[in-house]
């Protein structure tokens, strides 16, 4: 059974990691929570670097991704040669079969190209859902989110309680610069995924995602027929 945290914990915490580069953020956060530390990874540039900061330095903390049933080709090419060079063994969840036939059958297959509810719909079943399971069991789960990913994550704090999931979770990266995080790719030859060679900053489901042209914003990509605001899919809501 989860843990709920209050304010002074997070307040403890926060304390705890004030000034913590990335790799000791992960390092403290993997003796505090032993056995109760799990990252998802959406397979981002982000999650690339904590996937390689977690596998070179072995720390003791489980990996695991989502497909959503939707996903680019290079995503899943992706997640083979992540394993590959890491010698990291990936756990993928999928969304539960009847929850994605029933809607399937009731709204359409591109249900989520009609409405907001539609697309939270979608997102709900193919990812949260399967989140939920996922994270089951865990005391803290680990996010590449970055303040500067989007309108929607400018708030973000190092450390937070999901009072969604019902864990805390912890942003190693969120104050990481997009110039300082591909400089890290590079330097490291930590393997990403080509299509942010083409244009796609941020990749989603295959439907809900496009290539964006310079200077738009990084999730300008990202369920384009809507506002920025409203740009989550329920994985990180507030």
């Amino acid at each position: 059974m989860n843990t709920i945290y209050n304010q002074h914990d997070i307040e403890l915490f926060s304390n705890e990691i004030a000034g913590l580069d990335a790799l000791q953020t992960l390092r403290w956060a993997a003796v505090r929570f032993a056995g109760a530390i799990t990252f998802a990874s959406s397979l981002g540039a982000e999650d690339q670097v904590i996937t390689h900061l977690i596998a070179v330095n072995q720390l003791p903390i489980s990996l695991f991704t989502l497909d959503t049933g939707r996903l680019f080709p290079e995503t899943y090419e992706l997640i083979d040669k992540t394993q590959a060079r890491y010698n990291v063994k990936l756990k993928v969840c999928f969304p539960e079969a009847a929850e994605v036939e029933e809607m399937v059958s009731s709204e359409g297959i591109n249900l989520f190209y009609y409405s907001i509810e539609n697309r939270k719909r979608c997102c709900g079943v193919r990812k949260t859902h399967p989140l939920q399971k996922a994270l089951a069991g865990n005391q803290i789960w680990i996010t590449g989110l970055r303040r500067q990913q989007a309108v929607t994550r400018t708030g973000l704090q190092k450390i937070e309680f999901d009072s969604i999931n019902g864990l805390l979770k912890l942003n190693p990266l969120i104050d990481l610069s997009e110039a300082d995080l591909w400089q890290f790719i590079r330097e490291h030859k930590i393997p990403y995924n080509v299509l942010h060679d083409k244009g796609f900053p941020s990749i989603g489901c295959q439907p809900c995602t496009r290539a964006i042209e310079p200077g738009d914003d990084i999730r300008a990509g990202r369920w384009w027929w809507e506002n920025p605001e409203q740009k989550e899919c329920g994985l990180h809501k507030r």
